[in-house]
């Protein structure tokens, strides 16, 4: 018996005597190690790096009974399980492209990860304006990787159900279907988090649009009910990493059987609050990069879609003539609208991204938010229309001029 077989929330000073208990695939040198807790903690987790003299290193993770974003929020410290087991199954469809996992302990609510400090946070790269020409076909094949060997295009139906109950948290859910779906639209449980200049913007727009309200609303059930591939679930730019030549994807913890549109409209919303950061603080160069890396997102994902779709399929009836692009349409419209319920959620909701947050000038800071909530609602009601890069792009441009004559 020792005292880690019994829950409690770890501490600083317990740290390293836990990670030698449980890490024991690294070789310590235990008088040179020493715990670093790192300032992007994210909003639910409890997050230390372990390092040693030797060069050894490993991210501790740990589940705490409440949210660090809100005490009102408890969801289940099994989430850290599911987490660890979906980035060993994304790592066996993308190899490389997430942290190696070193174990998962049920009784801690624990893993330990592996330390990517050699790579920046994608959001605190964005915020210095840095440039990845490479990222965009890195995040497509994570993106077709793992949607779509996880859909039943390819994966074996009875697989897929196991994987779907074995990996599902309905505490995480709830949050996605009230924090995404239902709170920037109403805000019914008074905590959005809304810029009191932007106030009457946003009740007008939002609050007070019920032909959005009924788009939406098609949208939270299509994400509750529609078990297409296992998604990511939260795949902003605060959850990748990145480096010059690479990248790996990591806190899958929202991760379900959900569509696929989710995970590729979530990382489009984040370039979006890229270029609004970049527009505030006149980054041009970096902008162009943006808005390129917006239209190859989506145009990767759909060469890539018609490239492997035909290779890896293995379910008869998705051969019939006709399928293939049915299936496709269904994801692309799925993507325009879940891009405009991520802006959404992101500019008015409970949790704000730092690119809008941070812009100082009052004025540069409404325009930013106002692109959001006009590019959201076009994404949101006319999603058929958006069948290429392209689409977004001029979207995003002509919301800014309409935000700007603020």
């Amino acid at each position: 018996m020792n005292r880690f077989d019994t829950y409690f929330q770890m501490e600083e000073k317990d740290i390293i005597e836990y990670t030698l208990l449980k890490a024991t695939a690294i070789d310590w040198d235990r008088a040179s190690m020493k715990v670093i807790i790192p300032k992007e903690h994210g909003n639910l987790n409890y997050v230390y790096r372990v390092t040693d003299g030797k060069g050894n290193s490993i991210y501790i993770k740990q589940a705490g009974t409440e949210t660090r974003i809100s005490k009102d929020m408890k969801p289940s410290r099994d989430r850290n399980r599911l987490e660890s087991e979906i980035l060993m199954l994304q790592d066996s469809y993308a190899k490389g492209m997430v942290p190696y996992i070193y174990f998962y302990d049920t009784v801690m609510c624990a893993c330990g990860m592996e330390d990517c400090s050699d790579f920046l946070v994608m959001r605190q790269a964005m915020l210095e304006h840095r440039i990845y020409p490479h990222f965009a076909n890195e995040i497509t094949d994570f993106l077709i990787d793992t949607l779509l060997k996880s859909s039943d295009v390819v994966i074996d139906h009875k697989e897929k159900k196991k994987i779907g109950g074995k990996l599902v948290s309905p505490d995480l859910c709830d949050i996605t279907e009230k924090l995404v779906f239902m709170e920037p639209y109403n805000d019914i449980h008074h905590r959005n988090n809304v810029y009191p200049p932007n106030a009457d913007f946003v009740k007008k727009e939002l609050y007070e649009d019920k032909a959005l309200h009924l788009e939406v609303a098609k949208l939270k059930f299509n994400f509750m009910t529609n078990a297409q591939a296992l998604i990511h679930g939260d795949l902003h730019t605060g959850s990748i990493f990145i480096k010059e030549d690479a990248l790996k994807v990591f806190d899958p913890e929202f991760g379900i059987l959900g569509p696929c549109g989710y995970d590729i409209g979530n990382v489009i919303a984040n370039l979006i609050f890229a270029y609004d950061n970049g527009l505030a603080y006149k980054k041009d160069e970096f902008n162009a990069w943006v808005l390129k890396s917006i239209e190859d997102v989506t145009d990767l994902f759909i060469e890539k879609y018609n490239k492997y779709f035909d290779k890896w399929v293995t379910e008869p009836m998705a051969r019939v003539e006709g399928f293939k692009e049915y299936y496709l349409d269904s994801i692309l419209n799925d993507t325009a609208g879940f891009t405009g319920t991520e802006l959404h959620r992101r500019t008015v909701g409970m949790a704000n991204v730092a690119d809008v947050t941070t812009i100082t000038d009052e004025r540069k800071r409404l325009i930013a938010e106002r692109i959001n909530i006009l590019a959201g609602k076009e994404f949101i009601l006319n999603a058929k229309s958006f069948k290429c890069g392209k689409d977004y792009v001029d979207t995003v441009l002509r919301c800014k001029d309409l935000a700007m004559k603020v």
